[in-house]
C-alpha cells in the first residue's frame, strides 16, 4: 500500500484549487442566492480539461478515472465552490454513455460533456417511486422510428442549465426490471419543467418535470432496451462516490475555517483553541473526517480497478455514508467554534449547511445504505 499521492494527482489538486479559490465562496453564494448556474466557473473547468478527466481521450476526455474526477469535486468543495452537476453530467451521463452507448452516441455527446459545452441532467426520481426504482411509472413506447415518453419526474437537478437529460423510463410493463435509458433534449416539445422551491442554497435549481408524449428518435436509446436498471447502477455508484468527495471537501473547508478562527480569536488573553472544550471536539471531528476520506479513496480505487460490482457498490455506499456523517459533525463543530459568528453569512459555514445535509439523504438515503450493508455484507434477512 502506498498512501503517497502521485505528482499528477498533486498537480491536479493544486490546479483545481487555484481556479476555485480565484472565484471564492462569495461568488458561489451570490450565484446560489439568485438560483443562477455558476456558468463562468463551469466553463473555465471545461476549458482546462477538468470536467472530462474521467472520460476517454478518444472523445475529448482526459483518459483517467473516477479517482481524478473525485479530486476535482473534492477540491471545488474544499474551496467553497461545489459544482453539483459534476455528480451527474460527466459522471453518471458521461460514464454510462462511454460504457453502454453506441459509437455514434459517444461521438455526438462525449466531447461536449468533456469540455462542458454540453450538460446532461439525470431524470430518474419520481414522486411515487422514491428509493424503489423498480416502481418507476414514466413510460417510453416504441412508435415507428421513435420512442414516445409520458410521465413525470421529481427533484431533478439543473434542468435549465442542461442541453440534454438522461431519462429512465419503463419500456416493458410486464416486468419490474423493464426499464430503459434515453438521451432526451431538455427543450424537447412536450416537456414542462417547473421550479421546485427548496431551502438548500445551491446554484443548480430543482425541478418537477412532466413528459407529455415527448418524442425521441430510437437511436437515443442508450444500451439495450430493458437493460436500463443495470446500466443505471454503474452511474449511481459514481454519484455516491462523488457525493462522498463533496462532503470530504466540505469537511476540509470547515476545519480550515475553524482552525484559523480558533488560533486568531482570543478570549481572556489566550486563543480559544488552547481550551480543550474547543480543541477536543474539533480534533475528534477532524479525525472522523480524515478516516472517512480513506473510505472515499478506497471506493475510487475499486471503481477504477475492480470488476466486482458488489465490492464497488458496497464501497460506494460506505464512502457516501461515512463522509456525509463526518462532514455534518465537523461542520456543526466548526459553527460552534465560531459561536454566533458561525451563523454569519460572511463566515461561510452556515451557507453550505443544507447542501451538506442533503448528502445525508441524497443520492441515496442513509437508511437505504444501512439496509444494503445489513443485507449484502452482513447477510441479515431482507427488511424491505
Amino acid at each position: 500500500m502506498d498512501f503517497n499521492e502521485s505528482s499528477e494527482h498533486e498537480m491536479l489538486r493544486s490546479s483545481v484549487a487555484q481556479l476555485a479559490e480565484s472565484y471564492g465562496h462569495k461568488y458561489w453564494v451570490d450565484k446560489a442566492k439568485r438560483r443562477e448556474f455558476a456558468s463562468e466557473l463551469w466553463n473555465d473547468l471545461g476549458k482546462l480539461g477538468f470536467l472530462g478527466v474521467n472520460l476517454p481521450e478518444t472523445y475529448g476526455g482526459g483518459g483517467m478515472g473516477l479517482t481524478e474526477l473525485a479530486i476535482v469535486v473534492e477540491e471545488l468543495a474544499a474551496a467553497g465552490c461545489p459544482q453539483m452537476l459534476l455528480l451527474v453530467s460527466p459522471s453518471i451521463a458521461g460514464m454510462v454513455i462511454a460504457k453502454f452507448g453506441t459509437e455514434a452516441q459517444k461521438t455526438a455527446w462525449l466531447p461536449g460533456i468533456a469540455d462542458g459545452s454540453v450538460i446532461v441532467a439525470m431524470a430518474l426520481t419520481e414522486p411515487n417511486a422514491g428509493s424503489n426504482t423498480h416502481q418507476i411509472s414514466t413510460r417510453a413506447q416504441r412508435q415507428g422510428g421513435d420512442y414516445v415518453i409520458s410521465g413525470s419526474k421529481y427533484f431533478i437537478t439543473g434542468v435549465r442549465a442542461s442541453k440534454y437529460m438522461l431519462v429512465l423510463a419503463r419500456t416493458d410493463s410486464s416486468s419490474a426490471r423493464g426499464l430503459s435509458m434515453f438521451i432526451v433534449p431538455s427543450d424537447a416539445p412536450g416537456i414542462i419543467a417547473n421550479h421546485l422551491p427548496v431551502e438548500v442554497l445551491e446554484p443548480e435549481e430543482q425541478n418537477t418535470l412532466f413528459f407529455d408524449d415527448v418524442r425521441v428518435p430510437a437511436d437515443h436509446l442508450v444500451g439495450n432496451e430493458g437493460d436500463g436498471l443495470r446500466e443505471l447502477f454503474v452511474g449511481l455508484n459514481t454519484e455516491r462516490i462523488l457525493s462522498a468527495a463533496t462532503t470530504a471537501g466540505f469537511s476540509r473547508y470547515a476545519v480550515a475555517k475553524a482552525k484559523r478562527y480558533a488560533v486568531e480569536r482570543k478570549v481572556w488573553g489566550v486563543p480559544i483553541g488552547s481550551h480543550q472544550g474547543v480543541a477536543h471536539p474539533l480534533a475528534e471531528a477532524a479525525i472522523q473526517a480524515e478516516t472517512a476520506r480513506l473510505m472515499l479513496q478506497k471506493a475510487c480505487w475499486l471503481y477504477d480497478t475492480c470488476d466486482d460490482n458488489k465490492a464497488v457498490g458496497e464501497a460506494s455506499n460506505m464512502a457516501k455514508f461515512v463522509n456525509a456523517e463526518a462532514c455534518l459533525t465537523l461542520l456543526d463543530t466548526a459553527i460552534q467554534v465560531h459561536g454566533g459568528n458561525g451563523l454569519a453569512t460572511e463566515t461561510g459555514l452556515a451557507t453550505i449547511w443544507w447542501l451538506a445535509r442533503l448528502q445525508r439523504t441524497a443520492p441515496v438515503s442513509r437508511e437505504m445504505v444501512l439496509n444494503h450493508f445489513a443485507q449484502e455484507t452482513l447477510g441479515l434477512p431482507r427488511s424491505y
